[in-house]
């Protein structure tokens, strides 16, 4: 890439971070004032109640940087269009509350622009059980699951101090990475988008590494997984193209860079659902919940997490000539495994309390 592009992306970047830094302060400093708080209860890790919003500042760098130093092409300016929807969705839900059918329809206006004005969708499979191009219809299912899919991933797996920021640095550092070095006239600009959100979360994370002074809210986390669904389908997208490092195993990757939160979602809605409950009924059954329970802090689990989530991006990329089948298997028995793993251990947990007792 020439070095005009590189500057470019660098200041967006520093641009989104700076903002970020500047804004959580302000918005602490309103949401004491005004009691804008998230009280603890008996799903809650924190203990004290702490300012939400984060996500303004994220969605202020990120924003601002955008629109300064990007090229609003190739669906951009649809994705921006589909943030502001969300960010709203998520405001008034870290204001007043918002029930989980209207956080759902409010994702279905966004996806529906991003997908049908902008025309993001996946639209090969890439080889996977022989299909390659698909039908009209089935692709824009599939792009709609994908796209709800992740949001919510994201959204859930934000629960412990830092965990969620983590994991969307990893998650776009190397989309940002791949779309940089690999995107081409195409999707270049989408490089944009990941250091954007890159310099946004590292401002913002600034203030909500353990201790949080500030949590992401959904204002942050739903507009964050919209962006991160939109980077992973223009990322499979661009395994279609010539000139690509990982052949046609794009799709299998992008399952092994979002592996923490979609592994998190998957089994907590199992879990529920093997319990006779809605998938959609909160309790304390996510990864980092069940990883607390056994004794570790909250940063080592954050730890834990993202070295977690980058030791399976090595993978993935690494072994990505295997193709997606082989890569896909391997995801999927990677976490069964670690299910066990948790059960186990929190069996032994609670049979030691309750010898403790």
């Amino acid at each position: 890439m020439n070095s005009t592009f590189s500057i470019q992306l660098a200041l967006a970047a520093l641009w989104a971070l700076l903002i970020a830094l500047f804004a959580v302060p302000s918005i602490i400093y309103v949401a004491h004032l005004k009691n804008l708080f998230d009280a603890p209860n008996n799903r809650s890790v924190h203990k004290m109640p702490t300012p939400r919003l984060g996500g303004v500042a994220v969605l202020a760098g990120f924003l601002s940087a955008l629109t300064i130093f990007a090229p609003l092409a190739n669906g951009v300016q649809y994705l921006l269009a589909g943030c502001l929807l969300l960010f709203f969705v998520g405001l008034k839900d870290d204001l007043v509350t918002v029930s989980v059918a209207k956080k759902f329809v409010g994702q279905l206006l966004a996806t529906g622009v991003v997908m049908l004005m902008a025309d993001v969708r996946i639209t090969s499979l890439q080889g996977i059980f022989g299909i390659d191009t698909l039908p009209i219809g089935i692709s824009y299912c599939l792009t709609f699951l994908a796209i709800v899919g992740i949001t919510n991933a994201i959204n859930l797996i934000d629960g412990l101090d830092g965990l969620a920021g983590t994991i969307l640095l990893i998650i776009s550092s190397t989309l940002g990475y791949y779309f940089y070095y690999y995107g081409g006239q195409a999707f270049s600009n989408y490089a944009f988008v990941a250091v954007c959100l890159l310099g946004g979360v590292l401002g913002f994370l600034r203030y909500n590494f353990h201790k949080a002074k500030i949590f992401m809210g959904d204002t942050g986390s739903l507009v964050c997984g919209f962006i991160v669904s939109v980077l992973a389908i223009q990322f499979i997208e661009m395994g279609n193209t010539p000139g690509q490092p990982l052949g046609g195993a794009s799709p299998a990757v992008a399952l092994g860079i979002l592996f923490v939160p979609l592994f998190d979602t998957s089994r907590v809605f199992l879990v529920r659902i093997l319990a006779g409950k809605s998938p959609f009924a909160p309790d304390k059954n996510h990864v980092h919940h069940r990883i607390l329970a056994l004794g570790f802090s909250q940063i080592t689990t954050v730890l834990f997490l993202g070295l977690l989530n980058v030791a399976v991006i090595l993978c993935v990329v690494n072994l990505s000539s295997l193709g997606n089948l082989p890569l896909i298997g391997g995801l999927v028995a990677l976490g069964v495994a670690l299910s066990i793993v948790l059960e186990i251990g929190q069996h032994r947990e609670s049979l030691r309390k309750l010898a403790v007792s």
